[in-house]
């Protein structure tokens, strides 16, 4: 999906940045003026403009802070607005981190920028994880620490989790966005616990793959955590963090099983803002049997289910009291709340069920039939 960004001051119409997923030209500077004149236009009539469809695309705006202008055009995938709304929700709180905003337009192996919910990844032996973790971000004078494996959150501190799902999901996609290293120290702005006091998000790799990951103010330095902290807390456990490494790519482990007749699931925790997704779940395939769709397939089947439900059939990750609730939620005037509902396609078969803490989205072999997909 191609797609182009622009931000602009709402008063002036004055571009600040523009960005461009995909292989398309630069959209020419009238082209932009005329974007943000017709929803100025609109604005003077007393008339909100949300989005608007051509023949070939979807157009969507959005006013943050009165000043602050963003607008997002792309092909129609027939998704509700609520996704396009999403998007410039992270963007807005993401300004101006360029490679985070990128990441967001291009997509990664993460979903929590689509589920709202921070991806996360069950390793084994993770109460030992937990305590590790605990004591580290006690040692280094901090209550805010995660440990990443391969860009998902593994334990975390209680605070951690008691930050806004926006938060948890853009830190994670931040780290996941910049180059390898082997340390950092980034100033971030948290949208909603520090929006105007900049704190530092440190972040060390320990073993390839694996980043813990820790939010501090002005001290200890990096090369204190590093020479006095790093080794002292995490060396004994190296070995349990390798077979972390174990639950990749199925971002499950071992021990667990899962129907083959299952191509790939996206559980969400509404309530935790937790996410655990996987289009590995029998482990990596290769085809031989004739019946596997390519991992790309699967995911892209995957997400365009979720797309098509969420904020139509089912309610998105609901807001928390500091956060702005969806600008488009349809499922807001039904007469009901659906429950269940699947997909069938000539390649594969989709179903979605949720409860009031859960949901839950799963691509099926195209083998199955319709009436068992909701008892595996």
């Amino acid at each position: 999906m191609a797609a182009y960004l622009l931000c602009l001051t709402t008063d002036g119409g004055i571009p600040l940045f523009t960005r461009t997923k995909g292989d398309l030209p630069q959209l020419p500077f009238p082209v932009v003026g005329s974007l943000n004149g017709v929803h100025m236009f609109a604005k003077n009539q007393g008339v909100t403009l949300h989005n608007t469809l051509t023949d070939e695309a979807k157009v969507v705006w959005k006013v943050f802070k009165d000043s602050i202008t963003l607008i997002i055009v792309t092909s129609d995938d027939n998704a509700s607005d609520h996704h396009l709304n999403s998007v410039l929700d992270h963007v807005f709180n993401s300004m101006c981190c360029y490679s985070l905003i990128d990441s967001l337009l291009e997509g990664t192996d993460l979903v929590g920028d689509l589920t709202k919910a921070v991806d996360v990844i069950l390793c084994p032996d993770v109460s030992i994880l937990q305590e590790f973790l605990d004591n580290f971000i006690a040692g280094v004078e901090s209550e805010f620490g995660c440990l990443l494996v391969l860009g998902k959150v593994a334990v975390a501190t209680e605070r951690w989790w008691e930050l806004t799902g926006m938060e948890t999901v853009l830190l994670s996609l931040l780290v996941h966005s910049l180059p390898p290293c082997s340390s950092r120290d980034v100033l971030v702005y948290l949208p909603y616990g520090s929006p105007k006091v900049p704190h530092r998000l440190v972040t060390f790799q320990i073993i390839e793959g694996i980043e813990v990951c820790v939010i501090c103010g002005p001290s200890p330095t990096l090369q204190d955590i590093e020479t006095k902290f790093l080794d002292q807390y995490w060396r004994p456990t190296v070995d349990t963090l390798k077979s972390c490494l174990r639950s990749h790519p199925r971002n499950l482990p071992p021990a667990i099983t899962v129907d083959s007749s299952i191509l790939g699931f996206i559980l969400i925790n509404t309530d935790e803002r937790k996410c655990l997704t996987s289009v590995y779940p029998s482990g990596v395939v290769t085809g031989s049997d004739g019946l596997t769709l390519p991992i790309v397939r699967r995911k892209s089947a995957l997400t365009a289910f979720f797309k098509s439900i969420v904020g139509t059939l089912f309610p998105p990750v609901p807001p928390l009291t500091d956060e702005k609730a969806p600008s488009s939620n349809l499922t807001s005037s039904l007469p009901h709340q659906a429950v269940e509902t699947y997909a069938c396609a000539v390649d594969h078969k989709c179903y979605a069920v949720r409860t009031d803490a859960h949901q839950l989205f799963v691509i099926f072999n195209k083998d199955v039939p319709v009436y068992s997909m909701g008892w595996v």
